[in-house]
């Protein structure tokens, strides 16, 4: 898998998740190809997900940090 494949991936976890502080951002960036003002939103809900919830042990808290990690490799 690419990484912009599997950055997909868990951006499409993250829309499906029901949180609005990370779906709304993920549904925007899905939705949209090539904009980096949507790169920094999510990059920015994400940061924020990491922070608010990123060690309490649910599935989600590694792929805050992959997806910041595809994020910056590309």
């Amino acid at each position: 898998m690419s990484n912009n494949q599997e950055l997909r991936a868990i951006v499409t976890k993250f829309a499906e998740c029901g949180w609005d502080a990370i779906d709304a951002p993920a549904k925007k960036w899905l939705s949209v190809t090539d904009c980096a003002d949507t790169d920094k939103e999510l990059i920015a809900a994400i940061k924020q997900a990491d922070a608010d919830c990123g060690s309490c042990g649910c599935e989600m808290d590694p792929l805050y940090k992959k997806a910041l990690e595809l994020f910056n490799a590309a």
